[in-house]
């Protein structure tokens, strides 16, 4: 252990853990404004568990009346939790509100309501889609689409969330497969499942985990958010409008070689040349706002690493708060070898360049090559501005290059506060390359705190405070021969079903859930195994064996997380609400900016989990 991390960890054990108070949040940053977020969950024939939002704006001694069709459930309002489970509900059609109670008087405002179905389903809400018809490619063979990857926000300025998804064909390829692929197409929907608009984005994108990143946040600060995605010509807005050129078709055919009957064309169905652009839609209605050039542009495919658009066509996007004040969007290119990273400014009309970092100019050199599958965004060296957390390397906000590790691509990363009592954020990642497996590591210096070096490809790693009897949060990967803690020594060495997938937070308790592929399952510390307490039927997760749902957060309800999910035929999305009861609460995790921004780049090539800018555990008591 090197002394800088004994003093850090030291540190902790002086600091009194914070009172179960909601965090602080104050700031300058411009932010939604969101609802009540009220929702009624059936648990079974004769109970409805109903949840709603703690807000920012919530006095300190704010407590809840819960009405049902009028009549007050609640003997006196409710000052431990935002949730209550409602005892001999009748199944019929019932409309629920909740109105908050300072000084013992109901107020007038930050009511919330919600009408719950006399057919609604048990566990979820039901959110049926507009599945679309598959097609057939330029060689002759037929897809179907499946509902992939989503996101929320607030599209109409209610309060409430709509959710973006995008639809992905069947032979969508990761970029080292040759093969056409169908059209890509995103959609909003409101929870109703109220289809709002639907987007082509035409043959000139090809479909892929590693092609779209569709980032969805209202930028601009009207209160509605937009959708920013990488376009090309042929692409088709909400509205039916054709952006650039509707004939353009840049798909390679493949080189002329022989092949057998089944084998793919070399390059066949790759995008190796042609216009890339950046727009902006509404995410109300769909609509092309500002289309500008996408920068960078891919040039000479060679100077990515190779010729078969590879390496120049991997994508990630952020949103970060680059002035301390207003979002940007950030659109990046590249990670294996060349980095380029491009801020966007949305001001309603025009979408302006802020800043463009590239590893090919003097001196950032160190800075190719460091890229992940995701990023991270938070304000790490506490300067009220955001920096991004590019794999093994951190971009300032000012868009020149903070530090570099030097320890190459990875598949996964995390960010968050992982000591109790601590500001400071660390960041805990997976290595593909040299040997150098998995690292924790300081956000701001990116000063190596402890390493586990491993000869092969860590593939996976996690970090999640899952062990109420070791201080902090745990973490794990391929390469740490089980759980470690904060100190990085090894609590568990051998732990049955223990993911290193996605978390959750779930059941109620301070404790967070693991989720991997449809299951949600808890860590048993007392006998080192994962136990499933949650298996939902008829879902299906997304993206092979990465196994995420469409997405995971705090979408509604109280603090804890909601699951996204599409049904094996995806003809409808099931949002999963945690109909478990709880004695606590808290502010929702949405109001602070570093969980909202993980939950705007869940969608980015490998998903990752949400992970809050402070410490969140047992050691909060």
């Amino acid at each position: 252990m090197n002394a800088r991390f004994f003093v850090l960890f030291l540190s902790v054990l002086l600091v009194p853990a914070p009172s179960l108070a909601q965090p602080d949040y104050a700031s300058t940053l411009q932010k939604e404004k969101l609802g009540r977020g009220l929702v009624a969950i059936r648990q079974d024939s004769s109970h409805v568990a109903v949840s709603w939002r703690l807000l920012p704006t919530d006095a300190a001694e704010t407590a809840f009346n819960v009405y049902r069709d009028g009549q007050l459930l609640t003997k006196s309002p409710l000052t431990a939790a935002t949730f209550l489970t409602h005892d001999n509900a009748s199944t019929s059609a019932a409309t629920y509100e909740v109105r908050p109670v300072v000084r013992k008087k109901e107020l007038e405002t930050g009511t919330g309501i919600y009408t719950l179905p006399a057919d609604a389903p048990i566990g979820y809400i039901d959110i049926p889609l507009y599945k679309p018809d598959g097609g057939i490619t330029p060689a002759g063979d037929r897809y179907e689409y499946t509902a992939n990857d989503a996101s929320v926000s607030d599209v109409d300025g209610d309060g409430e969330y709509e959710i973006i998804l995008k639809w992905e064909p069947t032979n969508a390829h990761d970029n080292a497969h040759d093969g056409y692929t169908g059209n890509v197409l995103i959609d909003g929907y409101r929870l109703s499942g109220e289809r709002l608009w639907r987007i082509d984005l035409g043959p000139n994108i090809r479909a892929g985990a590693h092609y779209t990143q569709f980032m969805v946040f209202d930028l601009d600060g009207d209160g509605r958010a937009e959708v920013t995605m990488r376009t090309s010509d042929g692409t088709i807005d909400g509205q039916g409008t054709v952006i650039g050129d509707p004939y353009a078709d840049y798909r390679y055919a493949g080189d002329t070689v022989a092949v057998g009957r089944r084998r793919t064309p070399p390059r066949q169905g790759r995008i190796l040349s042609g216009n890339e652009y950046l727009t902006v839609f509404s995410g109300l209605t769909g609509a092309a706002l500002h289309t500008v050039p996408y920068i960078p542009p891919r040039g000479d495919l060679a100077g990515w690493g190779d010729t078969n658009a590879n390496r120049s066509d991997r994508f990630l996007a952020c949103i970060a708060y680059l002035d301390g004040q207003h979002p940007s969007v950030v659109m990046c290119r590249g990670y294996y070898t060349r980095t380029v990273l491009a801020a966007f400014d949305w001001d309603g009309h025009t979408l302006s360049q802020r800043w463009v970092f590239d590893s090919n100019d003097e001196a950032c050199e160190a800075y190719a090559g460091q890229g992940n599958h995701n990023l991270r965004v938070a304000d790490i060296d506490n300067d009220g501005c955001d920096e991004i957390i590019y794999g093994s390397c951190t971009i300032n906000n000012d868009g020149t290059g903070l530090y570099s590790t030097g320890l190459g691509h990875g598949d996964a990363l995390h960010l968050t506060a992982f000591f109790p009592g601590e500001t400071r954020l660390q960041v805990w990642q997976c290595h593909e390359t040299g040997g150098n497996g998995s690292t924790f590591r300081d956000a701001a210096t990116g000063e190596t705190l402890f390493r586990y070096p491993h000869p092969d490809d860590i593939g996976r790693c996690m970090a999640a405070d899952i062990d109420p009897t070791s201080p902090g949060v745990e973490m794990w990967s391929g390469s740490t021969g089980g759980i470690r803690n904060i100190r990085g020594e090894l609590i568990a060495e051998h732990v049955r079903g223990l993911s290193t997938n996605m978390a959750v937070w779930w059941d109620g308790d301070l404790l967070r859930e693991l989720l991997d592929g449809t299951r949600i399952a808890k860590y048993n510390w007392d006998e080192q195994r994962c136990d499933v307490i949650f298996q939902p039927e008829g879902v299906a997760s997304n993206n092979s064996t990465k196994a995420n749902p469409c997405l995971a957060a705090d979408l509604l309800g109280d603090w804890r997380e909601e699951v996204l999910l599409r049904t094996r035929d995806s003809q409808a999305l099931r949002l999963y609400v945690s109909t478990i009861p709880t004695n606590r609460r808290f502010v929702t995790f949405m109001d602070d900016p570093v969980y909202r921004i993980s939950v705007a780049t869940q969608n980015v090539a490998y998903n990752q989990p949400t992970q809050p800018g402070f410490y969140f555990g047992p050691d909060m008591e």
